[in-house]
């Protein structure tokens, strides 16, 4: 598998692991059948997901940006579908996780 490939299947367990987390707000606390099924079935997705990557980009950069970009993108699912709107201070740590994710992408070397 090529870096290409894995930072597409990288795309797909952040939209997996996104997923999962709107899910689980949804189950109310694993209490409602439906929403907890799918939380398990997308965070299992994502693990294999990440899995997979993980064969290809070294761990921690592969954790860090999965986990930085889950952030983000929960961050806007939490905007658009829950209505919570992010203060000021949200704001400046969310786009200090998108410039370490692009630091550790573009400028990090990991010893394979």
């Amino acid at each position: 598998m090529a870096n290409i490939t894995a930072y597409i299947i990288l795309i797909i367990a952040v939209i997996l692991g996104t997923a999962a987390n709107g899910f689980a707000k949804g189950a109310q606390g694993f209490t409602l059948l439906i929403p907890s099924i799918l939380t398990a079935i997308t965070i299992v997705g994502c693990m294999y997901a990440l899995s997979l990557v993980m064969k290809i980009i070294p761990v921690g950069i592969t954790y860090a940006s999965f986990a930085g970009l889950c952030i983000i993108a929960t961050s806007i699912v939490g905007i658009y579908k829950f209505n919570q709107i992010p203060d000021l201070y949200t704001l400046v740590g969310l786009a200090l996780i998108i410039v370490g994710v692009l630091m550790v992408n573009l400028l990090g070397k990991t010893n394979s």
